[in-house]
C-alpha cells in the first residue's frame, strides 16, 4: 500500500484578514524613532524636485526672452537664464546625493532593527510554534524577505518620492505656462488612473505568490542540508531535486506573472505617454502658427512631458519592488502578530529559599554545587493536548518529593516526553496545574525557572565555537576552572586533553568533529555548570555506548544526589540509579515504584526488565 504525497500546495502559509493594515502598523512603528531624519528628507526631496522641475522655465525663458535680447546686442537675459539654470542642475545634483546617502543610512536602521525584532520575538514564542513552522520558512523571513523589504527602503523609496514630487511639480507648472496645453496633457491621466489602479490589485496577489514559492524554495533546501547524510545514505539525491525543481518552477512562474503584469503596466503608461506627446507637439505647433503661444512655451511643455512621464518608467520599477516588498512585510507582520502560547507572568513570583540559605546564584565562576536539596514537583489534575488532537496525559497527578530521581518507562507514545514537555514549562496543561515548591510554573520568571529546571534532550545539539564556549552555555559567567570541572564530572576532560587544541578546539558545524556520545557528554557538562534544582533527561543517554553510559551514570549519581531528577530512557540499566521508577501507558501511570519493587513483581516493568536481560546474554 503506497502513502499519498502530500504536494508542496497543500502547505498553505495563510495570513490574517487585516494583515496589511498590521503591515502598515508595524512599518510605522519602525520608521517612528527616525522622525526627524524623515521630516529633514522630506524637506530635502522636496527642494531635489523643484530644483529639478525648474529648469524647463530658463530654457523658455532663454528662448522666448534671452535669444531675441542677445540678437538685439544684449546678453544679459541670455547669460542669466543658462546661469539659473545650470545653478539649479549643480544644486539639484548635491541634494540628490544627500538625500540618496541619509536615505540609505536611515533604511538600514530600520532595517537592523526589524532583523532584531524579528530574532527576538521568534526566540519567544514558544516549543509549540517552532514545531510547527519550519527552520526554512524562518529563514526566510529573516533574509528573502528582508532583502525585498531593504531594496524598497534603501533604493525606491526616495526615487519614488522624488518622482511623485516631481509630476506633481510638472502639472502645477504645466498650468501656469499654458492653460489649454495642461488641459490636453491631463487628458491622458484618465486612463492611466484606471491602468494603476488595475495593476495595484493583480499585483499584490502575484507578489504575496512570489513570497510563498521562495519561502518553499528555502524550507526545502535547508531540510535537504539538514538532513544530507539520511539523503545521500538513502540515494534521496534525484528526489529531493525533483521537488526543488518543482518549487523552484512555481516561483518561476510566480516571478513571470508578476512581470507579466509589470510589463504590461509599462507598455500602457508608455503609449500613453506617447500619444499624449504627440497630440501635445500637434496641438502646440498649431497655437504657435496661430500667436496664441511662444515657441519656448512648446519647447518647456515638450521637455516637461518628457520628464513628467520619464518619471513613470521608474514608477513602473518602483512598484514593482513596492508589490515586492508589501508582501514580504506582510509575512514578517504575521511572523511579529503571533504571540506564544507560554507567556511570562505579569507580576512573577520567587521560589521560596531553599533550608540551608538559598540554592547558588545562576551565573558565578565556581565549579558546580550541589545544593542543599532539591524541589518538590507536582502535577494537579492535568490534562494536555497538541492542538485539537486528542488527549495526550487525559488526567495526570503526580507528586515527586524534593530531592528524588524518578525514571519515566514506557513504550514509545505513552506520554513521556509530553510530560517532561509540561515540567519544563515548553507547554501550559490544557487544564490543571504544575507547581515547583508549591508555586506554579506559570507564575514563575522565565528566568528562574529556566536556572531552576534544566533539561538534556536526545539531540544534543552544538553551537559553533569552541568546547569550552558550549559548556559555557550552561553558565555564561562560569570561571574556565569550572568549565573543566563540568568536563571531569561527566568524564570529558580526557578526552578533550587529548585534542591538539583542547578545550579551545573548534566543534565545527552542530558538533561536527565530535562523535555523538561527545556531543552528549558535552551537553552534560552544560547542566552540571548550570547547577539547577531539577534535571530533567529524555532519553538523553541513546547516543552513547556502553562504557560511555556507564561513565555517565557515575557521574549521574554523583551530580544528582540532593536534586530532583526525571529521568525518561529506553535502556533500563539507566534506571538503576532512579529511587522510583514510573511506568506509563496512554498518559497514565499503571506502575509506581521503586526498581527492585517493580523487578520482583509481575507487572510491565517486570516484563521489560526480564526481556533486557534476556537480551544481554
Amino acid at each position: 500500500m503506497s502513502m499519498p504525497r502530500l504536494d508542496s500546495d497543500d502547505e498553505i502559509e495563510s495570513l490574517p484578514p487585516d494583515i496589511a493594515k498590521k503591515a502598515r502598523a508595524l512599518l510605522m512603528s519602525l520608521v517612528r524613532p527616525h522622525s526627524a531624519m524623515i521630516i529633514f528628507l522630506a524637506v530635502i526631496v522636496v527642494l531635489t524636485a523643484a530644483l529639478m522641475v525648474i529648469g524647463p522655465v530658463f530654457i523658455a525663458d532663454a528662448l522666448d526672452q534671452g535669444v531675441p535680447a542677445a540678437i538685439d546686442g544684449d546678453m544679459g537675459p541670455l547669460i542669466r537664464a543658462v546661469t539659473f539654470f545650470v545653478v539649479s542642475a549643480v544644486a539639484s545634483a548635491i541634494l540628490a546625493f544627500t538625500s540618496t546617502r541619509l536615505v540609505g543610512i536611515t533604511a538600514q536602521k530600520i532595517l537592523f532593527t526589524l532583523r532584531e525584532r524579528v530574532f527576538t520575538h521568534v526566540q519567544r514564542l514558544d516549543l509549540g510554534y517552532h514545531e510547527k513552522s519550519t527552520s526554512g520558512r524562518l529563514v526566510s523571513r529573516q533574509t528573502s524577505d528582508m532583502e525585498s523589504v531593504q531594496q524598497f527602503l534603501s533604493y525606491s523609496l526616495f526615487e519614488t518620492a522624488l518622482a511623485v514630487l516631481q509630476m506633481l511639480f510638472i502639472a502645477v507648472t504645466l498650468v501656469v505656462l499654458d492653460v489649454p496645453l495642461a488641459i490636453v496633457a491631463f487628458a491622458g491621466f484618465v486612463p492611466l488612473f484606471f491602468i494603476t489602479k488595475a495593476a495595484h490589485s493583480t499585483q499584490r496577489s502575484a507578489y504575496r505568490r512570489t513570497r510563498t514559492s521562495i519561502a518553499k524554495v528555502i524550507v526545502h533546501f535547508v531540510e535537504t542540508m539538514g538532513g544530507i547524510r539520511a539523503v545521500q545514505a538513502y540515494r534521496r539525491q534525484p528526489e529531493r531535486r525533483g521537488t526543488l525543481s518543482d518549487q523552484d518552477a512555481r516561483y518561476r512562474d510566480a516571478n513571470t506573472d508578476a512581470l507579466r503584469g509589470v510589463a504590461w503596466f509599462a507598455g500602457w503608461t508608455r503609449l500613453i505617454g506617447n500619444i499624449t506627446q504627440t497630440v501635445i507637439i500637434v496641438v502646440g505647433a498649431w497655437l504657435v502658427i496661430e500667436g496664441w503661444t511662444q515657441i519656448g512655451v512648446l519647447a518647456a511643455f515638450i521637455l516637461y512631458l518628457r520628464r513628467f512621464y520619464g518619471p513613470l518608467d521608474e514608477l513602473v520599477q518602483a512598484f514593482n519592488l513596492y508589490q515586492s516588498a508589501s508582501a514580504a512585510l506582510e509575512k514578517i507582520a504575521a511572523v511579529l502578530d503571533t504571540d506564544p502560547e507560554v507567556v511570562e507572568p505579569t507580576q512573577p513570583k520567587a521560589l521560596p529559599a531553599h533550608a540551608s540559605g538559598g540554592a547558588p546564584p545562576a551565573d558565578n565562576d565556581a565549579a558546580p554545587t550541589r545544593p542543599a536539596t532539591g524541589r518538590s514537583l507536582d502535577l494537579d489534575g492535568v490534562r494536555f493536548a497538541y492542538a485539537d488532537g486528542p488527549d495526550v496525559l487525559p488526567r495526570f497527578d503526580l507528586h515527586i518529593p524534593a530531592g528524588q530521581i524518578v525514571a519515566l518507562v514506557g513504550a514509545t507514545g505513552a506520554g513521556k516526553s509530553t510530560l517532561v514537555k509540561l515540567v519544563t514549562r515548553f507547554y501550559d496543561p490544557s487544564v490543571g496545574r504544575i507547581t515547583l515548591d508549591e508555586v506554579d510554573l506559570r507564575d514563575l520568571d522565565d528566568g528562574q525557572l529556566r536556572s531552576s529546571v534544566v533539561m538534556v534532550t536526545q539531540e544534543s545539539f552544538l553551537f559553533a565555537g569552541t568546547i569550552a564556549d558550549n559548556i559555557r552555555i550552561g553558565n555564561p559567567g562560569a570561571s574556565d576552572e569550572a568549565v573543566v570541572a563540568a568536563a571531569t564530572a561527566v568524564g570529558l576532560d580526557a578526552y578533550i586533553r587529548r585534542l591538539p587544541e583542547g578545550y579551545a578546539t573548534d566543534v565545527k558545524k552542530r558538533g561536527g568533529r565530535l562523535s555523538s556520545g561527545q556531543r552528549q557528554l558535552v551537553s552534560f557538562a552544560r547542566v552540571f555548570l548550570a547547577d539547577p534544582d531539577v534535571v530533567v533527561l529524555d532519553e538523553a543517554t541513546a547516543h552513547l555506548d556502553i562504557p560511555s553510559e556507564r561513565l555517565v551514570q557515575n557521574a549521574l549519581a554523583t551530580v544528582l544526589e540532593g536534586r530532583t531528577a526525571i529521568i525518561i530512557a529506553h535502556r533500563l540499566s539507566t534506571v538503576e540509579i532512579a529511587d522510583r521508577v514510573l511506568v506509563m501507558e496512554s498518559g497514565r501511570i499503571i506502575e509506581d515504584g521503586t526498581p527492585d519493587e517493580l523487578i520482583s513483581g509481575t507487572g510491565k516493568f517486570a516484563q521489560l526488565h526480564q526481556a533486557w536481560r534476556d537480551s544481554l546474554v
